[in-house]
Formats: structure tokens, C-alpha cells, sequence
């Protein structure tokens, strides 16, 4: 799935999920050029979103730029599906991506900076810790201090065991947005997304795993770690009789 193919790990047991039919109704996925209302925009727009835009355009290429504006614009679509909050939805789908392009050993230095501990695979590949530095870069650099926008900035590569609604949304929306393809395989997590937002996470989650196992990527325990929680999220356990 693009470039999130750097970020997770390995299992199989949700395939035969992820492609079979259901009964209900299908949920209309939104193309890239209508996912979301000029009212929505415009709600979600009062976070001085020209000034975050500016910063953008000076630090990431054009195609970069289109695609942070395209898990804006789900990011949007799906907290008002899940009834969350849509300017939040919206700053978090837009600062997402603000560390992307540094360099190794700047992701590096911050992320030691701010106390996070390197194992292995952080440090064999640093571009993994664009996530958790890119919420450092929306707090000195935007002044955002709403811990549900920073986690969600945060969790939106690896994502994280227990993370909100909202950070669930700004994950799916970075790994489904319409630039990522038009698969089958992908249009129905596009649609999961819309129904059940830990379903969603587990079986997008599993879908990025095979193509990391497929190239030999490394993967990093706590994407894992995300799979296993979404999952047991989307089957908890029947209460004792």
C-alpha cells in the first residue's frame, strides 16, 4: 500500500475476512474530489489551515502535498461517519505527514530529544519515527497541544494498542485514501472503515503486513502490537454466563 509498506508486521488470519461479501448494504465510498461538504471544510478550517498549508508547500513535494490533503479530506469524512470531532479530524490529517522528508538522523535527534527509546528497528530505519516526531513539529512549530491531535499525528504509521477513535480514523484515512488504489481489496477496507473503525485497523493492518513480509521489510513490534489489540477489539470476548 504506497510507502506505508515500511511500517508493519505479519499475519494472515484475517484474509478470508477481508474479501468476503455481506449482507448489508454497501457504504458508498466518497472519490477524492467529493469526500467532504464546503460546509465540513469550512468547520474544520478555523485551525489557521493556510499557515500549516504554507509550511507544507516549503517542506514537502507536490505529490506528498496532494496526498496529506486527500487523508484530510477522509480523515473528515470518516469522523463525521463515526460521529468525532471533524476539526480535529482534520488538523491531525493535515499536520500528519510534517516530518516525513527529514533526514535520518534528524528523526533520529528529536525522538532521542523527547525522551522516546530506539530499539533496532527504529534506528536500522529512522523514517519510521516520522509519525512521533511530526506531532513534535505540530506542537513547536503550530502550537497544537490537544493530545487527541498529537496522538493521532503520532499513531497514524505504527498506530498503537488502546489508541482513540480518532487516532483510528487518521490511520485509516492515511493508509486508504483514494490516491492508494482501486483494488477490490482496497475498496472493501475503504468500506469496513466507514462501518467499524477496529475492524478496519486490524484488517488494514494485515493487509500492509503481507506486502512487508512479500519485500522483506523489517517490521517494527509495536504495528504488532496494533494488529493484536484491533483484532481483539473487533471480537471481544462473550461475557461469562
Amino acid at each position: 500500500m504506497g510507502d506505508s509498506c515500511e511500517t508493519l508486521g505479519c499475519s494472515s488470519s484475517g484474509d478470508a475476512l477481508l474479501l468476503q461479501t455481506r449482507s448489508e448494504p454497501e457504504v458508498l465510498i466518497p472519490t477524492a474530489n467529493a469526500l467532504v461538504t464546503d460546509e465540513q471544510q469550512r468547520k474544520a478550517s478555523s485551525f489557521h489551515r493556510k499557515k500549516i498549508l504554507d509550511w507544507l508547500e516549503k517542506n514537502v513535494p507536490d505529490k506528498r502535498l496532494k496526498h496529506i490533503l486527500r487523508v484530510e479530506g477522509m480523515a473528515i469524512a470518516l469522523a463525521k461517519r463515526h460521529h468525532l470531532d471533524i476539526e480535529k479530524a482534520a488538523q491531525a490529517g493535515l499536520m500528519h505527514d510534517l516530518a516525513k522528508f527529514f533526514k535520518p538522523q534528524r528523526l533520529l535527534e528529536m525522538a532521542r530529544s523527547e525522551g522516546m527509546e530506539l530499539d533496532e528497528v527504529y534506528e536500522a530505519n529512522p523514517h519510521l519515527l516520522h509519525a512521533d516526531v511530526g506531532a513534535i513539529v505540530a506542537r513547536e512549530e503550530f502550537g497544537i497541544e490537544d493530545p487527541q491531535v498529537l496522538e493521532a499525528i503520532r499513531n497514524h504509521t505504527l498506530g498503537s494498542p488502546g489508541m482513540s477513535p480518532l487516532s483510528c480514523v487518521v490511520y485509516l484515512a492515511d493508509g486508504l485514501e483514494p490516491g492508494r488504489g482501486d483494488t477490490p481489496e482496497l475498496n472493501k477496507l475503504r468500506q469496513v472503515s466507514h462501518e467499524n473503525l477496529h475492524k478496519a485497523v486490524w484488517l488494514t493492518t494485515e493487509f500492509t503486513m503481507r506486502s512487508l513480509l512479500s519485500s522483506n521489510h523489517l517490521i517494527h513490534p509495536r504495528a504488532v502490537l496494533t494488529r493484536n489489540w484491533a483484532m481483539q477489539m473487533s471480537h471481544p470476548t462473550p461475557p461469562k454466563p
